[in-house]
């Protein structure tokens, strides 16, 4: 890519920011969507665990983001992974105890779920675009 004229450069990376900003919105607008079309509210505990998520990650590994994707020695290290694994999970229960519960139905859970994997492809997206070094902020 570096034999492209910088123009082309700053459309593509503005391209790859838009296609984040739909994708984030659109994890976002489910989210809401499964509460709203379904008179039931509860389905915004979820919400809680997308905001615990990335905390052991701004505690614990520092700016060195690139640690978490190597094997290390480091308990702190470690320790993220495995805070960072626990939250990741309840992002996924929370929605399948409150329909195992008869709390939700079967579509507010289907919208809750895609939510979430729309919500890590955007973060995949950002740690694949990071490599790139102009947008890395971890």
């Amino acid at each position: 890519m570096a034999d492209l004229p910088g123009y082309m450069r700053a459309c593509l990376h503005t391209g790859k920011l838009a296609f984040l900003a739909i994708l984030v919105s659109g994890g976002i607008v489910l989210q809401i969507l499964a509460c709203a079309l379904y008179n039931n509210w509860w389905p915004m505990l979820t919400v809680l665990m997308y905001v615990l998520l990335p905390l052991p990650l701004l505690f614990f590994a520092g700016s060195n983001g690139s640690s978490l994707f190597s094997e290390s020695e480091n308990s702190w290290v470690n320790a993220t992974k495995f805070l960072t694994g626990a939250s990741a999970v309840g992002s996924i229960a929370i929605p399948v105890i409150l329909k195992h519960a008869g709390v939700i139905g079967w579509g507010a859970l289907a919208m809750e779920l895609s939510s979430f994997f729309v919500l890590v492809l955007a973060i995949m997206c950002y740690i694949g675009m990071s490599e790139d070094d102009d947008y890395s902020i971890l």
